[in-house]
């Protein structure tokens, strides 16, 4: 595109590139070191493209081939292109959690964009901490921003059926404690289940993000589902290049994008997916970044009226693939119709309801009409309170079992994931399966991090018994591809104080989701006195580095486990070169 010579002056590249004396001098002749031309300082947008690549992160692993195409869009209208590396997570090596790291690459990513001479950017992220992330950071610059995720893998296979990442490792480990598959199976089924580049092909925290990412207007139309090994990626990618150019030159920053509606998208759409827990945090902590109002409540009460449509793992059948081949999140945005904000701006420059125009469902088993949903309207997120949870806590109606919605049972807790994990072994275990099993500390600042094992594995018993579910508590998180009667997120965490910390073995705790309640059969007064002389667990590693400054500034996870001095917009702002 052709950029006005008004427009180049108001660049923010050019404060760096376009400055006269040594200033300017010492920005262009390093970077002539990379062999660009002498027009690559006058005037041409400047845009980022900030990856998520590693090894380490499998996920994300092509990211860096993918970068190439967005960087040959971007020549090719007219901008700049630089790709730079970001602090990188993925979720099956990073210990104790990626979680963890979530803030950590978000502040990696603003500070980068901050500092440097770029007046656009490009965010290509996929695993799961990567994406909110990305959009955490990018938002609280306010530059102009696109997002592209890798997409999805292939279909898993097994036997002549499809698998799915993370579900079906819960599966088959839940399959082979109980003693009724053998190591063998398990060995081929993990041979199987990720045979492509991408990111989980379930309707986990990843596919989730992304969907709900291009629901909101951050992502092109038809980036969210398509596999991240379709040459078509490699096209919206191309296409991502020349359009944050364009974005740059319309001025289109985040601010614009992410407003109430876009959120209030978001929300809804990710009840309609079945998506995962994981948004409520992420999308929590993106809005206090942007300053749009958004509560723990809104996950419940703005869902009351959205079925469940898509028919995906964990809370249905299908996988990705079969998402993208039904219409992908074109056709499911124009299912749900005037249940969004079809008005919502986006990233294209058009609305919502504009870029899904013409969308249709070729599939009506994966993506199904609101008269004939895989949930019934109100089956999404519910946030519960009680006395075990003042501020809140979640479980996901979709994946949980219908009978155990209204219980009562004794508490059987444990004080680390560790522990439980021993005792969940053990066949002498006194446990029954009206038992509610409580373990604590595993919060944002007791573990640290808030890891995904809320949805603790069943003891061994119950298993051979045949039992396939049992409420758990926990102030931990779960995998986007988990399934169970799990309750999450319990707010105070154990760790900063919350009534979690004081629950003992053979309390009752009474769970009421139709009328979301969270009740432990404990006064006030006993509460009170167990508190007393109460102190906080030992976090490991706290004393130093990163986890010293995440333990001691992280928020709770209803306000979405950022950290205290980020919440607030930063702006682009950058003081002046000290030459």
């Amino acid at each position: 595109m052709t950029i006005t010579n008004g427009e180049a002056a108001s660049l923010r590249s050019q404060q760096w590139f376009g400055a006269e004396g040594k200033t300017g001098f010492m920005h262009r002749s390093w970077m002539r070191s990379e062999g660009l031309p002498d027009d690559t300082f006058r005037g041409r947008p400047v845009i980022g493209i900030a990856s998520s690549w590693s090894e380490l992160t499998s996920c994300n692993i092509h990211l860096r081939a993918l970068a190439e195409h967005v960087k040959r869009g971007i020549w090719q209208a007219g901008g700049v292109p630089f790709e730079f590396p970001t602090t990188s997570a993925g979720e099956p090596l990073v210990r104790p959690t990626a979680m963890l790291l979530r803030n950590l690459i978000a502040m990696d990513l603003e500070e980068t964009l901050r500092a440097n001479p770029l007046d656009g950017v490009v965010l290509l992220a996929g695993c799961d901490k990567t994406t909110p992330a990305y959009l955490m950071g990018a938002a609280s610059v306010d530059i102009p921003a696109l997002l592209l995720t890798g997409g999805p893998m292939l279909n898993g296979r097994y036997r002549g059926t499809d698998i799915g990442s993370g579900t079906s490792v819960w599966r088959f480990t839940e399959e082979y404690r109980a003693g009724r598959i053998g190591a063998e199976e398990v060995a081929e089924a993990e041979a199987g289940m990720s045979r492509s580049q991408g990111h989980c092909m379930t309707m986990g925290t990843a596919s989730s993000m992304a969907s709900v990412a291009e629901v909101m207007g951050m992502q092109l139309p038809g980036s969210a589902a398509l596999p991240a090994a379709d040459s078509r990626r490699a096209t919206l990618a191309h296409v991502a290049g020349r359009r944050i150019v364009e974005m740059v030159a319309e001025d289109l920053r985040p601010s614009k994008v992410l407003t109430r509606e876009a959120f209030e998208n978001g929300v809804r759409a990710n009840a309609a997916l079945g998506g995962s827990t994981n948004v409520v945090i992420h999308l929590l902590a993106l809005a206090r970044r942007v300053g749009v109002p958004l509560e723990l409540d809104d996950f419940d009460t703005l869902v009351r009226d959205i079925p469940t449509i898509v028919d995906l793992m964990p809370s249905g059948r299908f996988l990705m693939e079969e998402f993208e081949r039904a219409g992908g999140v074109g056709a499911f945005v124009s299912t749900l119709g005037p249940l969004l904000h079809e008005s919502a701006f986006t990233v294209t420059g058009s609305t919502l309801g504009e870029n899904y125009a013409d969308a249709q469902a070729w599939d009506r088993e994966v993506i199904r009409t609101l008269d004939n949903p895989v949930k019934p309207a109100g089956s999404g997120i519910a946030v519960l309170r009680g006395n075990l949870a003042p501020r809140g806590a979640v479980i996901k109606q979709a994946a949980a079992a219908p009978e155990l919605m209204t219980h009562r049972g004794r508490a059987l807790v444990w004080d680390s994931l560790q522990d439980y994990l021993r005792d969940a072994d053990d066949l002498s275990l006194d446990v029954t399966p009206d038992d509610i099993l409580v373990v604590r500390n595993v919060g944002p600042r007791g573990y640290p991090g808030m890891p995904e094992v809320g949805n603790l594995p069943l003891p061994r018993s119950i298993l051979q018994a045949g039992v396939t579910d049992m409420v758990r508590i926990s102030d931990a998180r779960m995998s986007g591809t988990s399934y169970g009667t799990v309750i999450l997120h319990v707010v105070p965490e154990a760790a900063a104080g919350g009534p979690l910390a004081f629950v003992r073995t053979g309390d009752i705790i009474e769970v009421d989701v139709p009328n979301r309640r969270l009740h432990l059969e404990v006064s006030d007064e006993e509460l009170a006195a167990r508190a007393v002389g109460w102190s906080p667990v030992v976090v490991p590693g706290s004393d130093r580095g990163w986890t010293k400054l995440y333990v001691e500034h992280v928020v709770q996870a209803d306000e979405g486990c950022d950290l205290d001095f980020l919440q607030g917009a930063s702006g682009a702002a950058v003081g002046p070169q000290a030459f």
